[in-house]
């Protein structure tokens, strides 16, 4: 069983040479700490919405990683490797983490399209950054470049994921709930439906269930439920990968299958 946290992206990093060096590129450029940094001027002093920051980035970078390896370890062959536009698992793992990490630098912009936005951005970072991790032709890396904007496009609620590493992406957006961060912008300091359904999700757990990954959203009631249902669901449904997904819902009455029905 694996707890949804910032501290996540520490095991896989550990545990990867490339991983680790793509990580330590990402945290350490200053166009994409700004941009993070506007992120979140944008979308909480702004706007005043919750975080879409660094601490967001890490935590879904962390997550995505999780769900990959897990699909991987049942069998799930990653679309990538399919159809050629990666020669090994390390160029897929390090795409997903570009993804996860860039995905929200769109908010530096504004909310709105931010998801589209993001991924014209992300152009020139990847450009820079990934011939830093892998000596590979240019045709290679502008493959990798193209898988990774596309990621970053589709974590857009309504879009549909092309791609296995498009879903582990656009979920672990979605996963990033527990302790009121939510990843539906709720007004901070209004006490609405959106902040009190945030503030009631405790924490967030990855495991093994009937399906190749299960979800557990642990809550303290089932007001926690409408971050589920406006957010996680809908993300699933739209990520490819929504059939190797199952969800139930904790709290301290009951234990509820949520997905599938």
């Amino acid at each position: 069983m694996t707890i949804v946290s910032p501290n996540l992206i520490q095991k896989h990093i550990s545990s990867s040479t490339y991983l680790s060096k793509a990580f330590k590129l990402l945290e350490e450029d200053d166009e994409v700490n700004e941009l993070l940094k506007m992120s979140n001027v944008m979308a909480v002093t702004r706007l005043r919405y919750n975080d879409h920051g660094i601490v967001h980035a890490r935590i879904v970078a962390g997550t995505a990683l999780e769900l990959l390896e897990m699909l991987i370890r049942e069998g799930v062959h990653p679309t990538m490797l399919r159809d050629g536009t990666a020669k090994s698992l390390e160029e897929v793992k390090v795409a997903v983490l570009f993804a996860a990490y860039l995905h929200d630098i769109g908010n530096a912009v504004h909310r709105t399209l931010h998801e589209y936005v993001g991924a014209l951005l992300a152009k020139d970072i990847i450009d820079r950054l990934l011939p830093q991790v892998f000596e590979v032709p240019r045709r290679r890396l502008v493959a990798l470049r193209q898988e990774v904007m596309h990621m970053i496009f589709a974590t857009e609620y309504n879009t549909r994921c092309l791609s296995m590493e498009c879903g582990t992406v656009k979920i672990a957006d979605g996963l990033d709930m527990s302790e009121g961060r939510a990843r539906i912008p709720y007004k901070l300091g209004k006490m609405d439906m959106h902040a009190v359904s945030a503030l009631s999700i405790r924490r967030v757990e990855l495991e093994r269930g009937d399906r190749p990954i299960r979800i557990s959203v642990h809550m303290d009631d089932m007001a926690g439920l409408f971050q589920v249902e406006q957010v996680l669901t809908p993300k699933i449904l739209t990520s490819t990968i929504e059939d190797h997904i199952e969800v139930y819902i904790h709290t301290p009455r009951q234990i509820v299958k949520y997905y599938p029905k």
